[in-house]
Protein backbone atom coordinates (compact mmCIF):
# COMPACT_ATOMS: atom_id res chain seq x y z
CA UNK A 1 0.00 0.00 0.00
CA UNK A 2 1.32 3.66 -1.02
CA UNK A 3 2.39 4.95 2.46
CA UNK A 4 0.43 8.09 1.76
CA UNK A 5 -2.82 6.69 0.86
CA UNK A 6 -5.59 5.53 3.19
CA UNK A 7 -6.03 2.77 1.30
CA UNK A 8 -6.32 2.47 -2.81
CA UNK A 9 -9.46 0.81 -5.19
CA UNK A 10 -7.38 -2.27 -5.91
CA UNK A 11 -6.81 -3.13 -2.64
CA UNK A 12 -9.98 -2.79 -1.27
CA UNK A 13 -11.63 -4.60 -4.29
CA UNK A 14 -9.46 -7.56 -3.37
CA UNK A 15 -10.11 -7.63 0.05
CA UNK A 16 -13.51 -7.32 -0.38
CA UNK A 17 -13.75 -10.27 -2.92
CA UNK A 18 -11.96 -12.77 -0.07
CA UNK A 19 -14.27 -11.62 2.48
CA UNK A 20 -17.07 -12.03 0.08
CA UNK A 21 -16.02 -15.68 -1.05
CA UNK A 22 -15.30 -16.73 2.75
CA UNK A 23 -18.59 -14.80 3.46
CA UNK A 24 -17.21 -13.58 6.88
CA UNK A 25 -15.78 -9.75 7.24
CA UNK A 26 -11.96 -9.55 6.90
CA UNK A 27 -9.33 -6.72 8.57
CA UNK A 28 -6.23 -6.11 7.53
CA UNK A 29 -3.88 -4.08 9.42
CA UNK A 30 -1.27 -1.63 8.18
CA UNK A 31 2.10 0.27 9.59
CA UNK A 32 2.64 3.61 8.22
CA UNK A 33 5.04 2.06 5.62
CA UNK A 34 2.61 0.61 3.64
CA UNK A 35 3.34 -2.77 5.44
CA UNK A 36 0.90 -5.54 5.85
CA UNK A 37 1.38 -6.82 9.41
CA UNK A 38 -1.49 -8.46 10.38
CA UNK A 39 -4.73 -9.93 8.64
CA UNK A 40 -8.02 -11.57 10.31
CA UNK A 41 -10.70 -12.88 9.73
CA UNK A 42 -13.39 -11.01 11.43
CA UNK A 43 -14.49 -7.63 12.61
CA UNK A 44 -12.16 -5.04 13.62
CA UNK A 45 -13.61 -6.11 17.24
CA UNK A 46 -12.94 -9.80 16.68
CA UNK A 47 -9.42 -9.55 15.10
CA UNK A 48 -7.88 -6.05 17.51
CA UNK A 49 -4.59 -6.51 18.55
CA UNK A 50 -3.64 -7.45 22.64
CA UNK A 51 -3.00 -3.87 24.01
CA UNK A 52 -0.05 -5.30 25.37
CA UNK A 53 1.33 -6.22 21.94
CA UNK A 54 0.67 -2.32 20.32
CA UNK A 55 3.57 -0.10 20.13
CA UNK A 56 3.93 2.56 23.19
CA UNK A 57 2.25 5.57 22.81
CA UNK A 58 0.77 8.31 24.77
CA UNK A 59 -2.30 10.79 24.58
CA UNK A 60 -0.28 12.74 22.32
CA UNK A 61 0.21 10.36 19.48
CA UNK A 62 -1.66 7.51 17.69
CA UNK A 63 -0.20 3.69 17.44
CA UNK A 64 0.73 4.03 13.90
CA UNK A 65 -1.44 1.56 12.56
CA UNK A 66 -4.53 1.69 10.46
CA UNK A 67 -6.97 -1.01 10.05
CA UNK A 68 -9.08 -1.77 6.66
CA UNK A 69 -11.93 -4.41 7.46
CA UNK A 70 -15.06 -5.33 5.57
CA UNK A 71 -18.87 -5.01 6.82
CA UNK A 72 -21.29 -7.30 5.66
CA UNK A 73 -24.30 -5.77 6.89
CA UNK A 74 -24.00 -2.77 5.56
CA UNK A 75 -23.99 0.70 6.72
CA UNK A 76 -21.08 2.59 9.09
CA UNK A 77 -19.27 1.20 11.42
CA UNK A 78 -21.35 0.05 14.69
CA UNK A 79 -20.07 1.36 18.02
CA UNK A 80 -18.39 -1.55 18.94
CA UNK A 81 -15.80 -1.61 16.01
CA UNK A 82 -15.01 2.10 16.69
CA UNK A 83 -14.68 1.24 20.56
CA UNK A 84 -12.07 -0.92 18.93
CA UNK A 85 -10.37 1.74 17.07
CA UNK A 86 -10.00 3.85 20.05
CA UNK A 87 -8.38 0.73 22.01
CA UNK A 88 -5.72 0.37 19.83
CA UNK A 89 -5.50 3.98 19.21
CA UNK A 90 -5.51 2.94 15.57
CA UNK A 91 -4.42 5.58 13.07
CA UNK A 92 -7.79 5.03 10.89
CA UNK A 93 -10.66 2.92 10.57
CA UNK A 94 -11.76 2.38 7.00
CA UNK A 95 -15.34 0.28 6.93
CA UNK A 96 -15.92 -1.28 3.27
CA UNK A 97 -19.57 -1.93 2.55
CA UNK A 98 -19.80 -4.58 0.25
CA UNK A 99 -22.45 -5.21 -2.66
CA UNK A 100 -22.92 -8.80 -1.20
CA UNK A 101 -23.06 -10.15 -5.41
CA UNK A 102 -19.53 -9.40 -6.70
CA UNK A 103 -19.05 -8.02 -10.06
CA UNK A 104 -22.22 -7.45 -12.38
CA UNK A 105 -22.30 -5.46 -15.33
CA UNK A 106 -25.09 -2.38 -15.03
CA UNK A 107 -25.88 -0.16 -18.19
CA UNK A 108 -22.30 -1.22 -19.83
CA UNK A 109 -20.08 -0.57 -16.91
CA UNK A 110 -18.94 -2.83 -13.93
CA UNK A 111 -19.01 -2.61 -10.44
CA UNK A 112 -16.84 -4.00 -8.46
CA UNK A 113 -17.23 -5.68 -4.17
CA UNK A 114 -17.23 -2.89 -2.64
CA UNK A 115 -20.44 -0.38 -2.60
CA UNK A 116 -19.41 2.64 -0.55
CA UNK A 117 -16.78 3.30 2.18
CA UNK A 118 -16.46 4.64 5.46
CA UNK A 119 -13.53 6.32 7.13
CA UNK A 120 -13.08 6.69 11.11
CA UNK A 121 -10.89 7.88 13.13
CA UNK A 122 -10.17 9.40 16.71
CA UNK A 123 -10.46 13.22 17.33
CA UNK A 124 -9.39 15.46 20.41
CA UNK A 125 -12.52 16.47 21.76
CA UNK A 126 -13.51 15.92 25.54
CA UNK A 127 -17.07 15.30 24.39
CA UNK A 128 -16.31 12.70 21.86
CA UNK A 129 -13.59 9.98 20.87
CA UNK A 130 -13.94 9.47 17.20
CA UNK A 131 -15.69 11.21 13.72
CA UNK A 132 -17.10 9.37 11.33
CA UNK A 133 -17.23 10.05 7.68
CA UNK A 134 -20.10 10.25 5.53
CA UNK A 135 -20.90 7.25 3.08
CA UNK A 136 -17.06 7.92 0.76
CA UNK A 137 -17.22 6.67 -2.48
CA UNK A 138 -14.00 3.99 -2.78
CA UNK A 139 -11.92 5.76 -5.44
CA UNK A 140 -12.57 9.32 -3.86
CA UNK A 141 -10.95 7.29 -0.32
CA UNK A 142 -8.06 6.26 -2.53
CA UNK A 143 -7.24 10.25 -3.21
CA UNK A 144 -7.16 11.15 0.20
CA UNK A 145 -3.78 12.27 1.52
CA UNK A 146 -3.44 9.51 4.73
CA UNK A 147 -0.48 11.13 6.07
CA UNK A 148 -1.51 14.75 6.52
CA UNK A 149 -4.44 13.47 8.14
CA UNK A 150 -2.45 11.33 10.29
CA UNK A 151 0.08 14.43 11.25
CA UNK A 152 -2.74 17.00 11.64
CA UNK A 153 -4.64 14.65 14.19
CA UNK A 154 -1.67 13.67 16.18
CA UNK A 155 -0.94 17.79 16.60
CA UNK A 156 -3.97 18.39 17.83
CA UNK A 157 -3.45 15.41 20.65
CA UNK A 158 -0.29 16.89 21.25
CA UNK A 159 -1.75 20.81 21.86
CA UNK A 160 -4.95 18.42 24.47
CA UNK A 161 -2.09 16.51 26.12
CA UNK A 162 -0.04 20.21 26.79
CA UNK A 163 -2.74 21.46 28.31
CA UNK A 164 -3.27 18.83 30.89
CA UNK A 165 0.40 18.75 31.64
CA UNK A 166 1.23 17.28 34.98
CA UNK A 167 4.62 18.07 36.94
CA UNK A 168 7.85 16.54 35.40
CA UNK A 169 8.67 13.57 37.33
CA UNK A 170 4.98 12.79 37.82
CA UNK A 171 2.87 9.96 37.22
CA UNK A 172 -0.21 10.69 35.13
CA UNK A 173 -3.17 8.65 37.18
CA UNK A 174 -6.89 7.80 36.64
CA UNK A 175 -8.21 6.21 39.90
CA UNK A 176 -11.02 3.87 39.93
CA UNK A 177 -13.35 3.09 42.61
CA UNK A 178 -15.39 0.23 43.48
CA UNK A 179 -18.96 0.94 45.45
CA UNK A 180 -20.00 -2.40 47.46
CA UNK A 181 -22.54 -3.22 49.30
CA UNK A 182 -19.66 -3.27 52.24
CA UNK A 183 -19.91 0.09 52.56
CA UNK A 184 -21.87 2.93 53.18
CA UNK A 185 -22.12 5.97 50.83
CA UNK A 186 -20.42 8.42 53.29
CA UNK A 187 -17.70 5.89 53.70
CA UNK A 188 -17.24 4.99 50.27
CA UNK A 189 -16.85 8.92 50.11
CA UNK A 190 -14.00 8.89 52.76
CA UNK A 191 -12.35 6.36 50.98
CA UNK A 192 -12.12 7.98 47.51
CA UNK A 193 -11.30 11.20 49.02
CA UNK A 194 -8.32 9.38 50.56
CA UNK A 195 -6.82 7.13 48.21
CA UNK A 196 -6.91 10.92 45.98
CA UNK A 197 -4.88 11.97 48.93
CA UNK A 198 -2.67 9.00 48.88
CA UNK A 199 -1.79 8.92 45.25
CA UNK A 200 -0.82 13.13 45.34
CA UNK A 201 1.64 12.03 48.76
CA UNK A 202 2.83 9.36 46.40
CA UNK A 203 3.88 12.23 43.51
CA UNK A 204 1.00 11.34 41.29
CA UNK A 205 -1.82 13.88 39.40
CA UNK A 206 -5.10 12.87 39.46
CA UNK A 207 -6.89 13.20 35.73
CA UNK A 208 -9.86 11.30 36.09
CA UNK A 209 -11.75 9.32 38.33
CA UNK A 210 -14.12 6.43 37.11
CA UNK A 211 -16.31 4.76 39.61
CA UNK A 212 -18.64 1.19 39.57
CA UNK A 213 -20.88 0.06 41.87
CA UNK A 214 -21.57 -3.63 42.23
CA UNK A 215 -22.61 -6.06 45.44
CA UNK A 216 -19.52 -7.92 45.58
CA UNK A 217 -15.78 -7.51 43.61
CA UNK A 218 -15.05 -9.80 40.42
CA UNK A 219 -12.85 -12.45 41.50
CA UNK A 220 -10.87 -12.30 38.03
CA UNK A 221 -11.01 -8.46 37.27
CA UNK A 222 -13.02 -6.77 40.76
CA UNK A 223 -14.84 -4.50 37.95
CA UNK A 224 -16.98 -5.88 35.30
CA UNK A 225 -15.97 -6.35 31.49
CA UNK A 226 -17.81 -2.83 29.95
CA UNK A 227 -16.41 -1.56 32.88
CA UNK A 228 -12.67 -2.35 32.09
CA UNK A 229 -13.14 -1.33 28.26
CA UNK A 230 -14.47 2.26 29.81
CA UNK A 231 -10.77 2.53 31.84
CA UNK A 232 -8.96 1.61 28.92
CA UNK A 233 -10.48 4.28 26.89
CA UNK A 234 -9.88 7.05 29.40
CA UNK A 235 -6.49 6.04 29.90
CA UNK A 236 -5.69 6.56 26.49
CA UNK A 237 -7.72 9.87 25.94
CA UNK A 238 -5.84 11.30 29.35
CA UNK A 239 -2.50 9.67 28.96
CA UNK A 240 -3.11 7.98 32.18
CA UNK A 241 0.37 6.03 33.14
CA UNK A 242 -0.99 4.45 35.97
CA UNK A 243 -4.66 2.99 36.59
CA UNK A 244 -4.86 2.92 40.92
CA UNK A 245 -7.88 1.30 42.56
CA UNK A 246 -9.36 2.24 45.92
CA UNK A 247 -9.08 -1.28 47.24
CA UNK A 248 -6.20 -3.73 47.57
CA UNK A 249 -6.01 -6.12 44.62
CA UNK A 250 -4.87 -9.93 44.35
CA UNK A 251 -1.98 -10.93 41.60
CA UNK A 252 -4.35 -12.67 39.39
CA UNK A 253 -6.43 -9.36 39.29
CA UNK A 254 -3.39 -6.84 38.51
CA UNK A 255 -2.83 -9.55 35.76
CA UNK A 256 -6.00 -9.70 34.18
CA UNK A 257 -6.12 -5.74 34.06
CA UNK A 258 -2.92 -4.61 32.53
CA UNK A 259 -3.27 -6.96 29.85
CA UNK A 260 -6.48 -5.52 29.57
CA UNK A 261 -6.24 -2.10 30.05
CA UNK A 262 -2.45 -2.06 28.85
CA UNK A 263 -1.07 0.68 31.78
CA UNK A 264 0.20 -0.62 34.96
CA UNK A 265 -1.82 -1.38 37.43
CA UNK A 266 -1.40 -0.22 41.44
CA UNK A 267 -3.92 -0.99 44.39
CA UNK A 268 -4.07 0.94 47.43
CA UNK A 269 -1.31 -1.20 49.44
CA UNK A 270 1.41 -0.56 46.78
CA UNK A 271 0.49 3.16 46.67
CA UNK A 272 1.05 3.29 50.57
CA UNK A 273 4.37 1.51 49.98
CA UNK A 274 6.13 4.18 47.85
CA UNK A 275 4.63 6.53 49.99
CA UNK A 276 7.05 4.81 52.67
CA UNK A 277 9.57 4.41 50.01
CA UNK A 278 9.78 8.25 49.66
CA UNK A 279 9.51 9.04 53.58
CA UNK A 280 12.02 6.68 54.66
CA UNK A 281 15.32 8.44 55.88
CA UNK A 282 16.87 6.53 58.48
CA UNK A 283 18.78 3.27 57.70
CA UNK A 284 16.19 1.67 59.97
CA UNK A 285 13.13 3.37 58.39
CA UNK A 286 14.58 2.10 54.70
CA UNK A 287 14.50 -1.85 56.28
CA UNK A 288 11.76 -2.06 57.52
CA UNK A 289 10.00 -0.47 54.35
CA UNK A 290 11.98 -3.03 51.71
CA UNK A 291 10.85 -6.00 54.15
CA UNK A 292 7.14 -4.85 53.37
CA UNK A 293 8.24 -4.35 49.65
CA UNK A 294 9.49 -7.61 49.34
CA UNK A 295 6.79 -9.34 51.26
CA UNK A 296 3.85 -7.60 49.31
CA UNK A 297 6.34 -8.15 45.80
CA UNK A 298 6.72 -12.27 46.42
CA UNK A 299 3.06 -13.70 45.61
CA UNK A 300 3.24 -11.27 42.77
CA UNK A 301 5.87 -12.57 40.22
CA UNK A 302 3.88 -15.05 38.55
CA UNK A 303 2.75 -14.18 35.37
CA UNK A 304 5.41 -11.51 34.64
CA UNK A 305 5.57 -11.70 31.42
CA UNK A 306 6.85 -15.12 29.31
CA UNK A 307 10.55 -14.52 30.58
CA UNK A 308 9.18 -15.36 34.28
CA UNK A 309 6.97 -18.18 33.14
CA UNK A 310 7.05 -21.01 35.75
CA UNK A 311 7.64 -24.56 35.45
CA UNK A 312 5.00 -26.78 35.61
CA UNK A 313 4.67 -30.10 37.64
CA UNK A 314 3.41 -32.70 34.72
CA UNK A 315 4.72 -34.41 31.52
CA UNK A 316 6.92 -32.65 28.92
CA UNK A 317 7.03 -29.74 31.19
CA UNK A 318 10.23 -30.75 33.59
CA UNK A 319 13.77 -29.51 32.78
CA UNK A 320 17.34 -28.64 33.80
CA UNK A 321 17.91 -25.93 36.24
CA UNK A 322 15.78 -23.39 37.76
CA UNK A 323 13.22 -20.81 36.09
CA UNK A 324 13.58 -16.92 35.93
CA UNK A 325 10.97 -16.95 38.28
CA UNK A 326 12.13 -19.35 40.68
CA UNK A 327 15.68 -17.68 40.62
CA UNK A 328 13.99 -14.48 41.45
CA UNK A 329 11.56 -16.03 44.03
CA UNK A 330 14.69 -17.57 45.96
CA UNK A 331 16.59 -14.48 45.59
CA UNK A 332 13.42 -12.13 47.44
CA UNK A 333 13.65 -14.96 49.91
CA UNK A 334 17.30 -14.89 50.81
CA UNK A 335 16.74 -11.03 51.07
CA UNK A 336 13.71 -10.78 53.24
CA UNK A 337 15.73 -13.29 55.29
CA UNK A 338 18.37 -11.18 55.95
CA UNK A 339 15.84 -7.81 56.30
CA UNK A 340 14.04 -10.12 58.91
CA UNK A 341 17.47 -10.50 61.22
CA UNK A 342 17.79 -6.63 60.98
CA UNK A 343 14.55 -6.11 61.97
CA UNK A 344 14.73 -8.44 65.08
CA UNK A 345 18.13 -6.40 66.01
CA UNK A 346 16.05 -3.11 66.03
CA UNK A 347 13.85 -4.66 67.60
CA UNK A 348 16.24 -5.88 69.96
CA UNK A 349 18.08 -2.34 70.20
CA UNK A 350 14.64 -0.56 70.74
CA UNK A 351 13.78 -2.76 73.79
CA UNK A 352 17.38 -1.89 74.87
CA UNK A 353 16.95 1.82 74.87
CA UNK A 354 13.07 1.09 76.64
CA UNK A 355 15.00 -0.55 79.39
CA UNK A 356 17.32 1.92 80.05
CA UNK A 357 14.43 4.23 79.95
CA UNK A 358 12.39 2.28 82.43
CA UNK A 359 15.66 2.37 85.13
CA UNK A 360 15.92 6.01 85.27
CA UNK A 361 11.97 6.21 85.82
CA UNK A 362 11.20 8.65 83.08
CA UNK A 363 7.73 8.19 82.04
CA UNK A 364 6.91 7.92 78.44
CA UNK A 365 3.88 8.95 76.19
CA UNK A 366 4.13 7.85 72.65
CA UNK A 367 1.98 9.85 70.27
CA UNK A 368 -0.41 8.17 68.03
CA UNK A 369 -3.28 9.26 65.77
CA UNK A 370 -4.43 9.00 62.28
CA UNK A 371 -1.88 10.28 59.07
CA UNK A 372 -2.02 13.70 58.56
CA UNK A 373 -3.39 14.19 61.90
CA UNK A 374 -0.98 17.22 63.05
CA UNK A 375 1.45 14.20 65.33
CA UNK A 376 4.96 15.91 64.50
CA UNK A 377 3.98 19.56 64.41
CA UNK A 378 2.77 19.05 68.01
CA UNK A 379 6.31 17.73 69.03
CA UNK A 380 7.72 20.45 67.80
CA UNK A 381 5.72 22.70 69.61
CA UNK A 382 5.72 21.19 72.76
CA UNK A 383 9.21 20.12 72.90
CA UNK A 384 11.15 22.53 70.27
CA UNK A 385 12.41 19.17 68.00
CA UNK A 386 13.04 19.97 64.35
CA UNK A 387 10.88 17.36 63.23
CA UNK A 388 9.86 17.00 59.83
CA UNK A 389 6.04 18.18 59.16
CA UNK A 390 4.06 19.26 56.07
CA UNK A 391 0.29 18.89 54.98
CA UNK A 392 0.98 15.20 53.64
CA UNK A 393 0.11 11.66 54.34
CA UNK A 394 3.01 9.58 56.11
CA UNK A 395 5.13 12.88 56.45
CA UNK A 396 7.28 11.00 58.91
CA UNK A 397 8.10 7.67 59.09
CA UNK A 398 10.60 6.96 62.17
CA UNK A 399 9.53 7.51 65.70
CA UNK A 400 11.49 10.71 67.27
CA UNK A 401 11.83 10.78 71.07
CA UNK A 402 11.98 13.93 73.04
CA UNK A 403 12.43 15.49 76.29
CA UNK A 404 9.50 17.31 77.79
CA UNK A 405 9.24 18.88 81.14
CA UNK A 406 5.63 19.46 82.77
CA UNK A 407 4.68 21.78 85.53
CA UNK A 408 2.10 20.99 87.93
CA UNK A 409 0.01 23.51 88.65
CA UNK A 410 -1.50 22.52 91.71
CA UNK A 411 1.74 21.28 93.29
CA UNK A 412 4.24 23.68 91.43
CA UNK A 413 6.56 20.38 90.89
CA UNK A 414 8.12 19.66 87.40
CA UNK A 415 7.64 16.45 85.68
CA UNK A 416 9.99 15.24 83.13
CA UNK A 417 8.87 12.85 80.41
CA UNK A 418 9.87 11.60 77.24
CA UNK A 419 7.05 12.16 74.44
CA UNK A 420 7.73 9.75 71.51
CA UNK A 421 6.55 10.73 67.96
CA UNK A 422 5.11 7.21 66.04
CA UNK A 423 4.15 6.37 62.33
CA UNK A 424 0.70 7.05 61.21
CA UNK A 425 -1.57 4.94 61.46
CA UNK A 426 -4.37 4.25 58.43
CA UNK A 427 -7.85 2.58 57.78
CA UNK A 428 -6.91 -1.03 56.95
CA UNK A 429 -3.01 -0.83 57.39
CA UNK A 430 -1.98 -3.22 55.37
CA UNK A 431 -0.77 -6.66 57.03
CA UNK A 432 3.16 -6.60 55.56
CA UNK A 433 3.39 -2.83 56.56
CA UNK A 434 2.33 -3.91 60.85
CA UNK A 435 4.43 -6.85 60.48
CA UNK A 436 7.29 -4.50 59.18
CA UNK A 437 7.16 -2.17 61.18
CA UNK A 438 6.45 -3.87 64.55
CA UNK A 439 9.31 -2.25 66.11
CA UNK A 440 8.28 0.94 65.62
CA UNK A 441 5.09 0.15 66.89
CA UNK A 442 6.16 -1.26 70.32
CA UNK A 443 7.06 2.00 71.07
CA UNK A 444 2.58 2.92 71.08
CA UNK A 445 2.71 -1.16 73.57
CA UNK A 446 5.30 -0.32 75.71
CA UNK A 447 4.69 3.36 76.44
CA UNK A 448 3.49 4.55 79.94
CA UNK A 449 0.62 5.83 78.11
CA UNK A 450 -0.73 7.51 75.27
CA UNK A 451 -1.54 10.73 73.39
CA UNK A 452 -3.95 9.96 70.48
CA UNK A 453 -4.05 13.08 68.58
CA UNK A 454 -7.30 13.17 66.01
CA UNK A 455 -7.51 15.65 63.17
CA UNK A 456 -11.27 17.92 63.90
CA UNK A 457 -11.24 19.32 60.60
CA UNK A 458 -11.26 16.17 58.14
CA UNK A 459 -14.70 15.30 57.35
CA UNK A 460 -13.80 11.93 58.26
CA UNK A 461 -12.61 12.23 61.89
CA UNK A 462 -14.86 10.34 63.60
CA UNK A 463 -14.33 7.27 61.23
CA UNK A 464 -10.58 7.92 61.79
CA UNK A 465 -11.09 8.06 65.78
CA UNK A 466 -12.05 4.51 65.33
CA UNK A 467 -9.48 3.30 62.66
CA UNK A 468 -6.59 3.91 65.02
CA UNK A 469 -8.33 2.33 68.21
CA UNK A 470 -9.19 -0.46 66.25
CA UNK A 471 -5.59 -0.81 65.53
CA UNK A 472 -4.67 0.09 69.19
CA UNK A 473 -6.86 -2.90 70.32
CA UNK A 474 -5.61 -5.68 67.67
CA UNK A 475 -2.02 -5.21 68.97
CA UNK A 476 -0.42 -8.36 70.88
CA UNK A 477 0.45 -6.03 74.02
CA UNK A 478 -2.47 -3.85 75.71
CA UNK A 479 -1.40 -0.26 75.48
CA UNK A 480 -1.51 2.17 78.47
CA UNK A 481 -3.62 5.09 79.12
CA UNK A 482 -5.07 7.16 76.33
CA UNK A 483 -5.88 11.18 77.07
CA UNK A 484 -7.74 11.98 73.37
CA UNK A 485 -6.63 15.26 71.86
CA UNK A 486 -8.93 17.04 69.08
CA UNK A 487 -6.71 19.20 66.69
CA UNK A 488 -7.02 22.00 63.91
CA UNK A 489 -9.75 23.58 66.32
CA UNK A 490 -8.94 26.52 64.69
CA UNK A 491 -10.02 25.49 61.24
CA UNK A 492 -13.45 23.90 62.18
CA UNK A 493 -17.05 25.63 62.79
CA UNK A 494 -19.23 25.56 65.76
CA UNK A 495 -21.10 22.92 64.92
CA UNK A 496 -18.32 20.69 64.80
CA UNK A 497 -16.56 21.21 67.67
CA UNK A 498 -20.40 20.86 69.65
CA UNK A 499 -21.01 16.97 68.46
CA UNK A 500 -17.08 16.60 69.30
CA UNK A 501 -18.28 17.45 72.37
CA UNK A 502 -21.08 15.24 73.15
CA UNK A 503 -19.18 12.45 71.31
CA UNK A 504 -16.30 12.83 73.53
CA UNK A 505 -17.07 14.83 76.86
CA UNK A 506 -13.46 14.21 78.01
CA UNK A 507 -11.09 14.82 75.04
CA UNK A 508 -8.89 17.84 75.04
CA UNK A 509 -9.39 20.25 72.31
CA UNK A 510 -6.15 21.94 71.26
CA UNK A 511 -4.63 23.73 68.18
CA UNK A 512 -0.63 22.66 67.93
CA UNK A 513 -0.69 25.20 64.88
CA UNK A 514 -1.89 28.32 66.99
CA UNK A 515 -0.88 26.54 70.51
CA UNK A 516 -4.29 26.49 71.70
CA UNK A 517 -5.33 24.43 74.23
CA UNK A 518 -2.03 23.11 75.25
CA UNK A 519 -1.72 24.25 78.60
CA UNK A 520 -4.72 22.13 79.32
CA UNK A 521 -3.07 19.41 77.52
CA UNK A 522 0.13 19.69 79.81
CA UNK A 523 -1.60 18.62 82.62
CA UNK A 524 -3.92 16.21 81.23
CA UNK A 525 -0.48 14.31 80.59
CA UNK A 526 0.32 15.02 84.33
CA UNK A 527 -2.33 13.18 85.53
CA UNK A 528 -2.28 10.47 82.85
CA UNK A 529 1.12 10.06 83.88
CA UNK A 530 0.28 9.82 87.74
CA UNK A 531 -2.80 7.66 86.77
CA UNK A 532 -0.50 5.18 84.65
CA UNK A 533 1.85 4.85 87.47
CA UNK A 534 -0.46 4.02 90.08
CA UNK A 535 -2.22 1.14 87.79
CA UNK A 536 0.86 -0.09 86.87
Amino acid sequence: MPGDRVTTPEFAQRLAAVSTELKQPVSAYFNRRGHVIRVGVGSVRQTQIPILELPRYGAERLSGIRCITTEMKGGPPKESQLTAMALQRLDALVTLELTGEGFTKRGGGSTGYVKTSYLAHLIPHPEALWDVSPAIAINDLGEQDFLDLVEGLEAEFRRQSDSQAVEPGHDRVLIVGLFTEKFTAQEYADQLAEIQRLVESAGGDVLKIIQQKRSRPHPQTVIGEGKIEEIALAAQSVGASVVVFNRDLLPVQVRNLEREIGVRVVDRTEVILDIFAQRARTGAGKLQVELAQLEYQLPRLTGRGQAMSRQGGGIGTRGPGETKLETERRAISKRMSRLQKGVNQLQAHRARLRERRQRKDIPTVALVGYTNAGKSTLLNVLTEAEVYAADQLFATLDPTTRKLFLKDKDTEDTQQILLTDTVGFIHELPPSLVDAFRATLEEVTEADALLHLVDLSHPAWLRQVRSVMGILAEMPVTPGPIVLALNKIDSVSNDRLQEAQEEFPQAIFVSAQDGLGLDTLKQRLIHLIAYAGETS
